[in-house]
């Protein structure tokens, strides 16, 4: 056999060394360039049992390969080796370091890639798109990559400050002036620092806002700017009275971390509740075959009145019903406010909702009770100078690591501790309103900010449900304040349930009427619902209509499409038919709140005599941060 193989090795280059003498006959014997040499000869193995037999050559009139330029190398035929990228026997560790050399070879040509970039950008060969805007624009790779710019801070020696209150147009145009002039400054809001207004009347001898102080001297306010800035000198005159250092009689900035010194004045009833804490029998009972825990009945509350203050029963009677008006007190059952006897009452603090209501902090508040309409108002100003510091300008968007810790928001958690034993039954029609919309806009926001968003089913019903306040000696949650309250106890969607049942002393304070604007003033804190916002009583049915017309501006909530006679609505708007009425009567009451361009096809639409079909677009429960 081996001298078979031999004998057929030594025939197979015979034939080869007898094909290039011929070929080389045949073209004259001429010297060939040895590029072209290479490119016609194509080398092919012949084996036989794995055993090389020989190499031969390809016919000349085969196609030939064509060699690359410049390439001068010459590779005889029996030195071309297959490629060692891949072997031909391998093992998992050879796998392994394979795929480690291409990676640490495509690491090295991307960072040879950025460094040539960065040399580039340093040798400022990159191409600036607009100046004006700070731009900055460069390709990567086929990518265009646009770099905004922020412009440096103006650093002046002195001290830009303004005086401003929440929801004014004026002290947001002097913000936003600042802001573009990229200016640092100081706002001093005296809706959420009251007694900065004394300051404020005496600096400038009234109480209009803005103010606007370069050092402790009075520039004016936005007329003043304005004229300033159209006469050019604005530039001018910032430089000439921020040249020096600010004095000590400038305005100071706010102090965060301490509130103002208000006289709290503790409620008249209060020394007869201590006595009563310490000498009733409080325990846990049996009534109607349930354990009351923590209670005590009317009659031994009589009993230690009678001795403590040395007064007859009757008197007594009626100490302890003006301690159950004051919300000190409460019947288990809450089916009257207090008679002598065996029925059983607690302390508000006792109450079971008190550990879930996260404007308790481990006792009540046993000062005077202030003026409920007085308090609203407060609250609505501090939240609106909240989000005009941490919220987009169209409110969508809020930024709720920047509210959670700025000094406005630790002002509001400190006001509603106010709300304990407030009297909600001294509201006006508007203040009530007022006061459950604002309220629920700023439980929604604290909402967040303590237990976090809602990413699901499970956790929807602890935000709406299960986080709560104390409000006037009862407990709300966010569907307590919207379907409870605002929407006369009507369910909510998906639920079985009625927020308050039947008894329940929350009633007295649910409207008779659902008015369909409230679900524009509303904000859950998601993408879907409206913008978030704070009304005032003089004014809440205009705000409440633009709130509606702002709603219905959106893609997101509002669109027709005539083509396929087809109207798309936010599915809040299905979620809660029974407050808008049926679809032919949604169609004609949401026209009132259209733009010109979609009332017009709305109208068109409803107008020609054909069908409509009205489609519902998924709710949004992504966070508006």
């Amino acid at each position: 056999m081996d001298s078979i193989n031999l004998y057929k090795t030594e025939e197979a280059q015979a034939e080869v060394e007898v094909e290039v003498e011929a070929e080389e006959e045949n073209e004259g014997g001429g010297a060939e360039d040895i590029n072209s040499a290479v490119s016609r000869i194509i080398v092919d193995s012949v084996k036989e049992n794995g055993n090389l037999l020989g190499v031969i050559k390809p016919h000349s009139l085969l196609p030939q390969p064509v060699v690359p330029a410049g390439v001068a190398i010459i590779v005889s035929p029996g030195e071309l080796n297959r490629s060692q990228s891949m072997p031909e026997s391998f093992d998992m560790p050879a796998i392994g370091k394979f795929f480690r050399e291409k990676s640490d070879s495509l690491s090295s040509a991307i960072t040879k890639r950025l460094s040539s970039m960065r040399d580039q950008f340093d040798d400022e060969k990159v191409v600036m798109k607009s100046e004006s805007q700070q731009v900055t624009e460069f390709d990567l790779s086929g990518m265009k990559v646009i770099v905004n710019l922020k412009p440096p801070v103006k650093k002046l020696p002195g001290r830009v400050s303004f005086f401003s209150r929440s929801n004014c147009r004026d002290c947001t145009a002097v913000r936003s002036f600042l802001h573009k002039e990229n200016l640092n400054y100081v706002e001093i809001n005296v809706d959420v620092y009251p007694k900065r207004e004394k300051e404020l009347i005496e600096r400038t001898g009234g109480a209009n806002v803005p103010q606007i102080f370069l050092n402790e001297k009075l520039l004016g306010g936005l007329v003043a700017l304005n004229s300033l800035r159209n006469s050019g000198m604005l530039d001018k005159k910032f430089a000439e009275m921020l040249a020096g250092k600010c004095p000590e009689d400038a305005p100071a900035p706010p102090v965060y971390g301490f509130d103002d010194d208000y006289e709290e004045q503790n409620d008249e009833m209060v020394e007869i509740v201590r006595v009563l804490r310490q000498k009733l029998p409080i325990q846990d009972r049996i009534m109607r075959m349930k354990i009351v825990k923590n209670c005590f009945s009317g009659g031994e509350l009589v009993e230690v009145l009678i001795h403590h203050l040395d007064c007859g029963r009757k008197k007594a009677v009626e100490i302890g019903k003006n301690l159950s008006r004051r919300h000190f007190i409460h019947q288990v059952f809450g089916e009257n406010e207090f008679e002598d006897g065996k029925h059983f009452y607690r302390f508000l603090e006792h109450e079971p909702f008190v550990p879930k209501c996260y404007n308790f902090r481990g006792s009540t508040n046993d000062n005077e009770p202030k003026d409920v309409a007085v308090l609203g108002q407060r609250l609505g100003k501090i939240m609106s100078a909240l989000l005009e510091s941490y919220a987009s300008d169209d409110r969508h968007h809020l930024d709720y690591i920047g509210i959670s810790n700025s000094e406005e928001f630790r002002r509001y958690t400190n006001l509603i501790q106010d709300l304990h034993r407030v009297n909600l039954l001294n509201l006006s029609a508007d203040e009530k309103l007022v006061f459950f919309l604002n309220l629920y806009n700023a439980m929604a926001i604290h909402a967040v900010i303590r237990i976090g968003h809602p990413g699901g089913m499970i956790d929807r019903r602890a935000f709406f449900s299960e986080f709560q306040y104390i409000v006037g000696g009862y407990s709300y949650s966010l569907s307590g304040l919207k379907d409870g309250i605002l929407r006369s106890n009507r369910r909510a969607p998906f639920t079985l349930m009625r927020p308050f049942p039947r008894g329940d002393r929350r009633l007295e304070m649910a409207f008779q009427k659902v008015n369909p604007l409230i679900h524009f003033g509303l904000c859950n804190a998601t993408r879907s619902s409206p913008a978030v916002r704070f009304f005032t009583p003089q004014n809440v049915e205009s705000e409440l209509r633009y709130a509606a017309r702002e709603y219905f501006q959106r893609d997101d909530a509002m669109q027709v499409d005539l083509a396929k006679r087809t109207v798309c609505l936010n599915r809040m708007i299905k979620w809660y038919n029974t407050d808008f009425g049926q679809e032919k009567e949604i169609l004609k009451w949401i026209t009132g709140y259209l733009d010109a361009t979609k009332a017009g096809l709305l109208t068109h639409l409803m107008g020609d005599g054909g069908p409509v079909n009205v489609v519902y677009s998924s709710f949004d429960w992504s966070p508006n941060a």
